[in-house]
Formats: C-alpha cells, structure tokens, sequence
C-alpha cells in the first residue's frame, strides 16, 4: 500500500507534508503535490501535516478519489514532476481554492 494525493491538493500545494517524509518520495508540479508509489514508506506522517486533508492511505481513501491513485503514480513518472524534499510557500490562490471540490479539470500535468 502507499499514500495517495487526492484532489483537494490542486491549486493548493501545500507543502508541510514534504518536510516530513523520511524517503522523499513527493513529487511537485505546476500545481499539484504526488506521491510516488515506488518510493512512499507508508509511514503515514505526511497525513497530519496537510493542512487541506488532502493525503490519505490508500486503503482509506474515499470512493469519490480511487481515480487518484492512477493519477499519483502516472505524475510521479512525468518528466513535469521533480522530487521535492524541503517545505516551499503555497500557491498564491491557495486560500481561495482550500475549501473546493471537483479541481480534477484545474490539475496541470
């Protein structure tokens, strides 16, 4: 099992969660965290640290999100995400976008 970014972090990235994770096993793009199944530990300490819930084990993850589980492993293989190791600012619109749904149409891949 791993641990899955779900929609919530779209047009957010927060990234208290990077800070955390003993193996580094996030990824950044233009506007979203993942989380490489390949390298993720399962440890579950980047869950807490998310300030939008937006982290779950995948075993948890809520039916309205399974879709993400594909999406965090095909990201975590595009050239477009780089592994992130050290907490950054958040997106400038993530107060706006923190409390919205349905962001799957905003993630930039």
């Amino acid at each position: 099992m791993t641990h899955v970014v779900t929609e919530a972090c779209i047009q957010c990235k927060y990234t208290d969660c990077v800070d955390v994770c003993p193996v580094d096993c996030f990824k950044e793009g233009a506007n979203f965290l993942t989380i490489d199944p390949d390298e993720c530990i399962d440890c579950a300490v980047c869950i807490p640290e998310c300030p939008v819930n937006a982290i779950y084990a995948e075993e948890d993850l809520p039916k309205d999100q399974q879709h993400m589980i594909k999406i965090n492993a095909e990201l975590a293989l595009s050239a477009n995400f780089k592994t992130i190791t050290k907490r950054k600012d958040p997106l400038p619109t993530a107060e706006e976008w923190k409390d919205r749904t349905d962001k799957l149409a905003e993630l930039k891949r």
